[in-house]
């Protein structure tokens, strides 16, 4: 096993632990809930297979879907945004980058990878929902949801990746 995997394999491990036993019990102003599992989608470099990050991302979407009870939400949702997260990656990738290029604080500006994660959180918040309420009726706690769960994924992922950083 080479050392990629292994640490791919570990943060897999961690964000879903931290997901199921810690993040998905807090709902604040019971609408906005951290969904930090995304943050393992962000990871993902440049050159690396576009099957694989969707083949990771289903895993773990359906590993969460099991421990939450949401019958595939969470893996089609993810699968999605594992699809999605090359091409938005792209929008960012300076011209002159390697192709091991992994986006991250260290990597590009703090506003280049804010929008970068931002995208990808609104998409993902967007779908997630939209698949859980699966109804239009009540479009405001819709958007506040999504926007209450975006600006918490969002501010956790930033203080994860400054973590990470040092």
């Amino acid at each position: 096993m080479n050392i990629d995997f292994l640490k791919r394999l570990l943060w897999f491990t961690v964000l879903v632990m931290v997901q199921v036993f810690v993040l998905n019990h807090i709902h604040l102003f019971a609408i906005a809930t951290p969904l930090l599992y995304i943050y393992f989608i962000l990871l993902f470099p440049r050159n690396y297979p576009q099957w694989a990050i969707m083949l990771w991302a289903f895993i773990m979407g359906l590993t969460i879907d099991v421990f939450t009870n949401t019958p595939g939400i969470t893996a089609g949702s993810l699968t999605l945004l594992a699809a999605l997260q090359p091409f938005v990656l792209h929008l960012f990738i300076p011209r002159d980058s390697s192709e091991n290029f992994q986006a991250g604080l260290d990597t590009l500006s703090v506003p280049q990878y804010t929008w970068y994660v931002f995208i990808l959180t609104i998409i993902y918040s967007f779908i997630f929902f939209s698949l859980e309420m699966f109804s239009f009726f009540n479009v405001v706690e819709w958007l506040q949801c999504i926007g209450g769960s975006t600006l918490l994924t969002l501010v956790l992922i930033l203080v994860v990746e400054n973590l990470r950083r040092r």
